[in-house]
């Protein structure tokens, strides 16, 4: 009975998408980010049910844009806080706490669906790992038949260039067969939200990409 793990920031003006907020502002940033929970949360629960998600979040809801309406959508899941640290040593947290296999994936690929999850599950049984590239150069997806092989990743840069070989590289290095999942762009900058807009035409995200000035 796999389990799908979200690991996400709560989308607090100021503290999300601050990259994409450069372009469009803060509180259009975490509009964004918002949207994007959303569609996750929707696509992860479309594939397992929301009693077999889970969001590991950091930040309080109560203080996000649209905190009301991600809390609701959230029913039927479980949510724990995130531990203090590196982001790989959260990522690596979030898979221990649970029995395998685990699938997880962020906040920044809302084109995410309920094929492509099920799809990684499936690889799940034949292969110890599947990891999904992004374009970025980092990954979206990491799914572990064995939810303590994710210490494997705990001491991974993040957020960079290398983030997704080095990660793959981590994974064999400890002895894992590993899987590819398809490569989806993770949304970071403008250009980013304007080709998801264009491409999955609709998501909430597109909506509220299409409503920007």
């Amino acid at each position: 009975m796999t389990t799908i793990v979200v690991i996400a920031k709560a989308p607090v003006p100021g503290r999300v998408k601050t990259r994409l907020a450069v372009d469009i502002g803060e509180h259009a940033a975490a509009r964004i980010a918002s949207v994007a929970l959303l569609d996750t949360i929707d696509a992860c629960a479309s594939a397992v049910g929301p009693g077999r998600c889970r969001l590991a979040v950091a930040g309080d809801l109560e203080d996000a844009v649209d905190g009301l309406r991600i809390r609701r959508a959230l029913a039927g899941w479980s949510v724990v806080p995130q531990v203090a640290g590196s982001l790989g040593g959260r990522i690596a947290a979030a898979f221990a706490a649970l029995p395998g296999p685990v699938v997880q994936v962020g906040m920044d690929t809302p084109q995410v669906t309920s094929g492509l999850l099920l799809d990684a599950v499936a690889r799940l049984e034949r292969h110890d790992a599947v990891l999904g590239p992004a374009e970025d150069g980092g990954w979206w997806l990491l799914g572990l038949r064995e939810p303590s092989h994710a210490t494997a990743v705990a001491a991974v840069p993040m957020s960079t260039a290398r983030t997704g070989v080095l990660t793959r590289e981590a994974l064999e290095a400890a002895g894992l067969s590993v899987a590819d999942a398809p490569v989806l762009r993770d949304i970071d900058v403008l250009a980013d939200l304007q080709a998801v807009t264009t491409t999955h035409p609709r998501l909430l995200t597109s909506a509220a990409g299409r409503a920007l000035p």
